[in-house]
């Protein structure tokens, strides 16, 4: 479970959105959020000044009295994760979202901002001391024993849990689940036919897990991946469905589904391709001869060399190393490199559009409401401070006019178009870099002869595995 502190500010809040709200440590705020304000220091702070002075009487930016304490202007909680849950930044933003909404409604004011710069992912989450609707926020240790409540209670719903010490296992849970693989209908089985279908649609593992979801079945993320259907009693871990199933050969089968084979060789050969042909004909020879575990590229097909998984990748690489005129690995690595820079620069480019892109879809919201609130006959005291509140934010942004609103919307529609053409080319390096990468990978496994010791070792010890559990069963 998380750990979570918190720390009441009474001076200086622009300070702590300004720490919480730095691009270095939430990639460019791209994990930032917020609730009844902007994302972004200045604006935030201006919004929850206006609120807490409305319903406090006090300043915002009032110094500390010579005597006591002086009054808690908002609350900044740090919720923090050990690194052995191994806890994505997405997961960890969305699990900071998700709890300030489930402990503090929807009419607080709340910057939240997950910080990925240490080794140990933690949210900042900082709320003003009044809601939009004049209630009071307040911070003692019952309040904070609530809030851990509701934190782990919301990392529960995420998969997120003690790991329970494991009781044993009934010998006859392993022979039913080994009856029921005879008849093709146990949960793995399933599950691996219900995989094998998705990754010919997918672009990537989490759009295969997101997929699983949509089709009903609960994935656990974590250290391991874990999948459950959704009448199944267990959830089981991705890499005991089999070495096909592992979240890296996942990656790997997406990765070169749809690039294809039966390239043709180049003018000249090269070094490189001869070593890809050489090794392609090896490897038919072990699946001809039965020295390699069967992996089929399509499942629905009878298992044959040319429906093997292995020699495809093999060939699907060949045909781009002779598409592309890759003639050594000295040029593979040279534009990994060059694919490496160009990937981290869009990535930078796309995250301080979409942080951009998210600002100004803030203003064009509250610029809208603005408009429509000025309109209103009789305004309520609420109406009135959310007319207070957008006026003060948006007279800081320069919008005074309705014109100004309909400029600010030409220019968000403007920032969406050249955001998706950076999406568009960041994924394209991307996917590129991640297939030289991987040919650069297997170009070194056999070159140290690793690539045909680890088919053949891997069929050894399938069979030893297929022995044991033979032995097991015959002795049940």
């Amino acid at each position: 479970m998380p750990y979570l502190k918190s720390i009441s500010i009474r001076t200086t809040v622009n300070r702590s959105l300004a720490y919480i709200l730095n691009p270095d440590k939430t990639e460019d705020l791209l994990y930032t959020n917020a609730v009844n304000c902007l994302p972004n220091a200045k604006d935030a702070y201006l919004a929850m000044k206006t609120v807490y002075e409305h319903f406090s009487g006090e300043k915002y930016n009032a110094p500390l009295p010579e005597n006591g304490k002086g009054s808690v202007k908002a609350i900044h909680y740090i919720q923090s994760f050990d690194p052995k849950y191994n806890i994505s930044p997405e997961l960890a933003h969305q699990i900071a979202r998700t709890f300030a909404r489930k402990a503090f409604g929807d009419n607080c004011q709340v910057v939240i901002a997950t910080h990925v710069d240490k080794q140990h992912i933690h949210s900042h989450i900082i709320i003003n001391a009044y809601g939009i609707d004049g209630r009071k926020y307040n911070d003692n240790w019952t309040i904070r024993k609530e809030l851990r409540d509701i934190s782990d209670r919301v990392c529960l719903a995420f998969g997120i849990k003690p790991i329970e010490p494991k009781k044993g296992v009934s010998q006859n849970v392993a022979y039913n689940e080994w009856e029921h693989k005879q008849r093709s209908t146990s949960w793995k089985q399933k599950i691996r036919l219900e995989i094998d279908g998705l990754i010919l649609k997918v672009k990537n593992v989490d759009e295969l897990l997101a997929e699983l979801e949509m089709l009903g079945y609960t994935i656990k993320r974590g250290k391991y991946i874990s999948v459950k259907a959704p009448d199944q009693q267990r959830a089981v871990r991705l890499k005991t469905l089999g070495e096909d199933y592992t979240v890296k050969s996942l990656a790997s089968r997406i990765l070169w589904k749809d690039v294809g084979s039966g390239g043709t060789l180049l003018n000249q050969p090269s070094e490189l391709s001869d070593l890809y042909a050489a090794m392609i004909y090896d490897v038919e020879q072990l699946a001809l001869t039965g020295r390699k575990v069967q992996r089929k590229r399509d499942t629905a097909a009878p298992y044959s060399p040319q429906n093997d998984l292995d020699i495809y990748k093999l060939s699907a690489q060949l045909t781009i190393i002779n598409r592309d005129n890759l003639r050594s690995i000295g040029e593979v690595e040279g534009k990994i490199e060059q694919l490496q820079y160009e990937v981290e620069k869009a990535r930078q480019e796309l995250n301080a559009l979409t942080a951009q892109q998210d600002t100004l879809t803030g203003l064009v919201e509250q610029a809208e409401e603005y408009f429509m609130l000025l309109e209103k006959q009789q305004p309520t005291p609420a109406d009135e401070l959310r007319l207070k509140m957008y006026k003060t934010v948006l007279e800081s942004n320069n919008i005074q006019s309705r014109s100004d609103y309909e400029y600010l919307k030409t220019v968000v529609a403007d920032t969406q178009k050249k955001t998706t053409l950076i999406k568009e080319n960041f994924e394209k390096c991307r996917r590129l870099c991640d297939i030289y990468s991987e040919i650069a990978k297997t170009y070194y496994e056999i070159s140290r002869g690793d690539y045909i010791s680890r088919l053949v070792d891997e069929q050894r010890r399938t069979i030893e595995a297929e022995q044991k559990k033979g032995d097991k069963n015959y002795r049940l």
